[in-house]
């Protein structure tokens, strides 16, 4: 990708998550970016292409969440854990009220988008959910096709402003939550002892970073 024009999309999608999509103009998005509205649209055709691309960058940055990290011969339950980290570093601007305003202006856009991310954590959730049966940390008697559809379904709720005041809750919150929960409905005793064990861990790491 084109050094500048990943430049602009990672700083339009900071300015959307701050302003919102929907009170932006092309003039108030060149001046904050510090471009000229010349250079801005010799990237980006209009708002739409511009939003188009900041969603196909957003997708680009989960996948390479997979491609960044080395997964094999690791224990299925330290993938998950790895790649929630990263997501919530990634993704802890985003909140109900900014996906409202995807749903509500880009419908379009919106669900192309929802559609190929979906499709791409369901794979990768599959192939988690047999590694850890392997491995025994996971549950046999699981339903791999269920318990898939199960994440991504609250995945998604997560979004719904009805049911998470975006004043009230943010998506590092809600996610982390529902992934412990999730967790510790898929897997066996020793599996829960393990996530509780590595989860500490992480917990302890965040507090030193943050001392």
């Amino acid at each position: 990708m084109d050094k500048k024009l990943k430049e602009i999309l990672v700083k339009a999608r900071d300015l959307s998550f701050f302003y919102g999509i929907r009170n932006m103009s092309m003039d108030d998005i060149s001046r904050k970016l510090g471009i000229s509205k010349s250079t801005l649209y010799k990237y980006v055709k209009n708002k739409t292409d511009l939003v188009s691309k900041v969603l196909e960058f957003e997708r680009y940055g989960f996948k390479n969440i997979f491609d960044e990290y080395d997964f094999e011969g690791v224990n299925a339950i330290d993938i998950l854990l790895t790649v929630s980290k990263e997501i919530s570093k990634n993704f802890r601007n985003v909140t109900p009220s900014n996906t409202f305003e995807l749903k509500k202006y880009y419908p379009k856009l919106y669900q192309e988008h929802i559609e190929i991310r979906t499709n791409f954590i369901f794979g990768k959730i599959k192939i988690n959910l047999q590694k850890g049966i392997r491995q025994g940390i996971y549950r046999e008697d699981l339903s791999i096709e269920l318990a898939a559809r199960l994440y991504i379904s609250r995945l998604i709720d997560l979004h719904n402003p009805e049911f998470f005041p975006p004043e009230e809750f943010n998506f590092q919150t809600l996610f982390d939550f529902m992934f412990e929960n999730w967790i510790r409905g898929i897997s066996k005793p020793e599996g829960i002892a393990y996530f509780e064990k590595q989860f500490e861990k992480e917990k302890k790491k965040l507090d030193i970073n943050k001392g």
